[in-house]
């Protein structure tokens, strides 16, 4: 690749505005530039808002009404779009430009098979019959390292994991041999393996065949790993811009600095982790009041045992309707047993479907176990759950989406299991404790007036984990609270989970396949392959010496900023240690 080259993105002095209700004009995108050449991968990370997925959308005729482009240019491989429409004459999205999206269950569509969903495009654009188109697809399934690619053809969606579904998404941004590839957060939803495989073919993909690629993330571990240039938006604008080594060690821009910084390294543990503000530092007042509230669950000592599982086994059957065949039995845990002490932050680690979901909706008893002993607190926990048992355990979920009501105020979504526990006299005095942990949480008292939809995601599971807390539970189960936050978000999490851990004496399940946070949150890990545990230790311990091997090849495969760039390249806001 040389620098006469020509372009197959060249974005010039951008700018995407949304007119508002209000008769005021929101400016999404501000003066942005940004160029691919072929066979280049060019980052654009940011926060949620940033605007780098508007400028994704933008060049690709995607943005939404009322939506425009209110200034300068985007050139696809020397072929300028009108700015007008969004369109341009040669350029057609799904044939020139291809997309990568973040979640391919809602990219592929679930009626039809991988082979017509492949063809679709090949027998649009490039007019190919039938035969051919097949032929295409088949080497197209090779090309992406999917296994037995001539049975998965005639497969749907549903019938593949999640890393064959992307996998099959960028079979078919590649169908019709595109010249450039807009990768929309592609990993964040998946195991580090799959991840580590994903990321490998599309860094073959532009080395292989000259596609330029514009990966959309939050991660930078990922950017360190596969990108060859990256841009750094905030509120819209570009910050900064450059070869990527440069960036992530030298960045110029205090707001890159900060960014880079929040990421949480897996080679050492840090007792806070750099976030821009610590605005979501429990004040004075909510530390007392909380603690206050909370101080039947500080009896004890830290070594007391909250939680003891022992030989938990869960299975899924179900029974055929064919006379004389046996019902199948999926076995998803099996045999698990571990403690979890009080004011311990237990971690539970593994990839998709390794059973680690499971173990935790069983201790909730969202889900009925097949054998084994589940003890809390003291009392053995059988099929039910008794109310004093599921004001004693909470839970926070991944999505907190779908975790709130959005009907209700915050302040009511909050007040209401301290009013179902009978943990408040009444409504007036339910609602200041919400206001209380709206404040422990780091969120303004104002915000309880208002809903669900008004808040960012980062925000969200700030109230939900505020909504946790409403029962003063002993123990707080947390599944995948942050694996879909950007990093300055995550860390300020992160950080308000320890506040309320040595403020409250909570003791948490955490549970999460990033093990990065893993080591910076948890005193204790457990790693979960197939449904059992192959491996329990201390953190650190684990992270030094691990001694199973598929911890070993988890560790060698997680993305570290540390470990990509050189451990004399000092990060800013911290210097690099090894751990």
């Amino acid at each position: 690749m040389t620098e006469t080259t020509l372009p197959v993105l060249d974005i010039r002095n951008l700018c995407v505005e949304y007119p508002l209700a209000n008769g005021s004009t929101l400016k999404a995108v501000k003066n942005t530039d940004l160029m691919i050449r072929p066979g280049e991968i060019h980052a654009l990370v940011g926060e949620s808002g940033a605007g780098k997925t508007t400028v994704g959308n933008a060049l690709m005729g995607l943005l939404q009404a009322p939506g425009r482009i209110a200034s300068g240019s985007i050139v696809i491989a020397g072929k300028q779009i009108d700015l007008r429409t969004g369109r341009t004459e040669g350029i057609v999205p799904g044939r020139d430009v291809g997309a990568i999206f973040q979640d391919p269950m809602t990219s592929l569509n679930p009626l039809f098979t991988v082979e017509s969903q492949l063809c679709e495009g090949m027998l649009t654009h490039l007019k190919l019959s039938s035969k051919e188109a097949k032929a295409r697809a088949l080497e197209l399934m090779k090309a992406v390292g999917i296994p037995e690619p001539e049975r998965r053809l005639n497969s749907y969606p549903h019938q593949l994991s999640g890393g064959q579904r992307q996998r099959v998404v960028i079979a078919t941004a590649l169908a019709c041999n595109p010249q450039l590839i807009v990768a929309d957060e592609p990993t964040t939803a998946l195991d580090v393996s799959v991840q580590a495989q994903i990321l490998k073919l599309i860094r073959d993909l532009a080395d292989e065949r000259g596609v330029g690629i514009l990966l959309v993330t939050h991660n930078m571990g990922v950017v360190a790993e596969i990108a060859d240039r990256v841009t750094i938006m905030q509120n819209g604008a570009v910050v900064e811009s450059g070869p990527t080594r440069e960036v992530l060690t030298a960045p110029k821009a205090p707001y890159a600095r900060t960014l880079i910084a929040a990421v949480p390294p897996i080679e050492t543990r840090l007792e806070r982790l750099p976030v821009p503000s610590e605005e979501t530092q429990v004040s004075l007042d909510a530390r007392a009041t909380v603690r206050r509230k909370s101080a039947k669950s500080e009896a004890g000592s830290r070594d007391d045992v909250v939680l003891s599982v022992r030989d938990l086994a869960v299975e899924y059957g179900s029974r055929s309707l064919i006379p004389g065949r046996k019902a199948s039995v999926f076995k998803a845990v099996k045999g698990v047993s571990f403690d979890v002490r009080r004011g311990e932050i237990f971690g539970l680690v593994g990839e998709s479907g390794c059973g680690k979901t499971t173990v935790a909706n069983s201790i909730a008893g969202l889900v009925t176990q097949s054998s084994g002993t589940i003890d809390f607190q003291g009392t053995a926990l059988g099929a039910r759950r008794e109310k004093s048992v599921r004001q004693s355990l909470q839970m926070v979920f991944q999505d907190p989406y779908s975790a709130l009501n959005p009907r209700l105020r915050i302040n009511s979504a909050i007040a209401e299991p301290i009013l179902f526990y009978k943990l408040a006299s009444n409504a007036q005095e339910a609602r200041q404790d919400a206001t209380t942990l709206l404040e422990a949480v780091g969120l303004p008292a104002d915000a309880g007036a208002r809903f669900s939809h008004a808040f960012s995601g980062g925000q969200r599971q700030r109230i939900a984990i505020a909504r946790a807390l409403g029962p003063r539970p002993s123990l707080l189960i947390c599944d995948e609270p942050t694996s879909a936050l950007d990093v300055s978000v995550q860390a300020q999490l992160l950080n308000l989970l320890k506040d309320l851990r040595d403020l409250a004496g909570l003791s948490m399940l955490f549970i999460s396949h990033d093990l990065a946070v893993i080591r910076q949150m948890c005193d204790r890990v457990a790693v979960m392959k197939s449904g059992q545990i192959v491996e329990l230790a201390d953190t650190e311990t684990l992270f030094t010496a691990p001694q199973h091997e598929y911890t070993r090849e988890l560790l060698r495969l997680a993305p570290s900023l540390e470990r990509i760039l050189g451990a004399n390249s000092p990060r800013p806001g911290r210097g690099w240690q090894n751990g």
